[in-house]
């Protein structure tokens, strides 16, 4: 076996451009990333507005993320690809910590996870974040996307509301209520943003479809005078500048009192954007620096508050967009930032003519495309055990909150992970077992022909443990061991196939070798890998009297010679 070595500093957090540079980019590159930053900031410019608009912050305030921590995620991150900004996940937490700490809040909250997510790279910490089960990102894409959906309502239908309650049950009965006051005019500018996106995906899916239907109900709205809330209206516009950097508030009260949320953000962003750089890499047969990218992450969550922006993440659609569109680079998210950087320079008055209902159109096509509706309802059929953890999570990011939902779900699939591994251990053997025992389904199944020859050996018994040998194991393998009787005297317990050993399986063999040696029984550990072997060491199991052999043949002649 050769013995590979661990990457290094420089390998693991060398930003991916140095990577492309130095493999040679040229003119033709940059002609291809600017073309596909374009088409990026076209699909970026409307919904990083939407997105933070339904976040209960200015729009300006999603611009400055995808401009600063764009930039960045882009610069130096450890992915090709990857395309940073506001995402439609972070609109739940970036809400609830509006309403309840104001928008200096976020900017603090955001500021801290920038922290946490540097550290969490710099301590190489990504590669767990791998680890999070598949039935509980489905479930809390789907409780987001549900919770998105929910905020839309009011301006999809131009709703009067004097305060929109946070959680799902009151908002929806608060909307119930204010249905008298639907405006016609703005359900019409909804519908018909929605109708052209959807047009456009099927007919021309090359098209910018956002921008495009977005642009029309700007349109429209300002040509026929409509009676609808707009982003002039309804926030004066957008500045045509980017903001002088400064510091958030911040105290040692404020600090805690954010740090919920910013633990929030912090474990949302580094799932959100490691499964963008997934997606990126399935995409291009890449391989993305997941430390690294998490530590671009941060420093881009860093310096976003620091000009008004809210959170940034790596964004799953944006990013596929970007790969679809031919970029050759980082420098294709890069671009996509200097383009929106000069929308706002140039063309931000034309902002303030957009449509809030038309926004909102956007952001229902957002929720939608989120729900993974094929995954949600092969998880349903799979197992009951997927389908469980699914639905808590998903309950529970609608109903509650999405942090409890995710780490709840994560705990129920840990159980169930456990209960799965338990089940697939099994203990076979030959020989003596108590006779009102019935035999295990298994029990006369041992693969070697030389062991059926020991069968009829009323003195020895083979056992043969195969699969992971854990805490959770442990009940079945006790119960299987106990069946075998008290009347060898010698045991030959074969662990070439025990995968992992834990200290309580170590205690079971041990507690039974030494039964077995106050009984006056030989027990022989045969085939035991170098890791098994170091544990049961660990443990004392020489104290027993137990001894390990290379092999069960070796163990087998070793227990003749003795008798012989």
């Amino acid at each position: 076996m050769v013995a590979t070595a661990k990457p290094g500093f420089r390998e693991l957090y060398t930003p991916k451009i140095v990577t492309v540079l130095k493999q040679g980019y040229g003119l033709t590159g940059l002609k291809a990333d600017a073309l596909s930053g374009l088409t990026v900031a076209i699909v970026a410019l409307p919904l990083s507005m939407a997105i933070a608009i339904a976040s209960g912050v200015t729009p300006d305030r999603g611009l400055y993320a995808s401009i600063i921590g764009g930039f960045i995620v882009s610069a130096l991150g450890g992915t090709r690809f990857q395309i940073g900004g506001p995402a439609g996940a972070f609109i739940v937490l970036v809400a609830a910590t509006v309403a309840q700490h104001g928008v200096q809040g976020v900017l603090l909250a955001t500021l801290l996870s920038g922290l946490m997510l540097s550290a969490i790279g710099l301590l190489r910490l990504g590669t767990f974040i791998k680890y999070i089960p598949y039935p509980v990102t489905v479930g809390f894409t789907a409780g987001i996307a549900v919770i998105i959906f929910a905020s839309q309502i009011k301006d999809l239908f131009g709703l009067q509301l004097a305060h929109e309650p946070g959680p799902l049950l009151p908002k929806l009965q608060a909307m119930a209520g204010a249905l008298p006051t639907a405006s016609p005019v703005a359900m019409l500018v909804a519908g018909v943003t929605l109708a052209i996106i959807v047009a456009l995906r099927k007919y021309r899916p090359h098209w910018p479809a956002f921008l495009i239907a977005v642009a029309v109900a700007a349109v429209g709205a300002a040509w026929f005078k409509l009676p609808v809330a707009t982003i002039g209206t309804q926030f004066g516009g957008i500045p045509q500048a980017l903001p002088w950097p400064q510091l958030p508030e911040i105290s040692y009260a404020k600090v805690m009192a954010v740090l919920p949320s910013a633990l929030s953000f912090t474990l949302l962003g580094c799932i959100e954007s490691l499964l963008s750089a997934v997606v990126a890499d399935s995409m291009t047969g890449r391989r993305h620096r997941s430390n690294c990218e998490l530590v671009a992450q941060g420093l881009a969550n860093i310096a976003s508050p620091l000009f008004g922006g809210i959170c940034v993440t790596g964004n799953i659609a944006r990013t596929a967009t970007n790969v679809r569109s031919g970029a050759r680079g980082p420098i294709s998210g890069m671009l996509h930032s200097v383009f929106l950087l000069l929308f706002v320079l140039v063309a931000a008055p034309a902002a303030s003519y957009i449509p809030l209902a038309a926004l909102a159109g956007v952001l229902t096509i957002v929720a939608w495309n989120m729900v993974e509706k094929h995954a949600f309802a092969l998880l349903l059929r799979a197992s009951w055990g997927d389908a469980v953890v699914l639905l808590v999570t998903f309950l529970l990011v609608v109903f509650r909150d999405l942090s409890e939902g995710i780490l709840i779900g994560f705990a129920l699939s840990a159980l169930l992970f456990l209960h799965r591994m338990a089940q697939a251990v099994e203990v076979d053997h030959i020989g003596p077992r108590v006779e009102e025992d019935a035999p295990d389904a298994t029990a006369d199944s041992m693969p070697d022909g030389a062991a059926l020859a020991d069968a009829s050996d009323p003195d020895m018994a083979v056992i043969r443990v195969t699969g992971a040998f854990f805490f959770g194991a442990t009940s079945a393998v006790e119960a299987a061991l106990d069946r075998i009787g008290d009347q060898p005297g010698a045991y030959v317990i074969d662990l070439s196939a025990v995968s992992l050993l834990d200290s309580t399986g170590a205690a079971t063999i041990q507690g039974f070798a030494d039964k077995a040696g106050r009984r006056g029984a030989r027990v022989y550990l045969a085939a035991a890998t170098r890791a098994v072997r170091r544990t049961l060491l660990a443990h004392g199991i020489r104290q027993t009297g137990a001894r390990f052999r290379r092999s069960v043949p070796e163990a087998r002649a070793t227990v003749r010679r003795q008798r012989a």
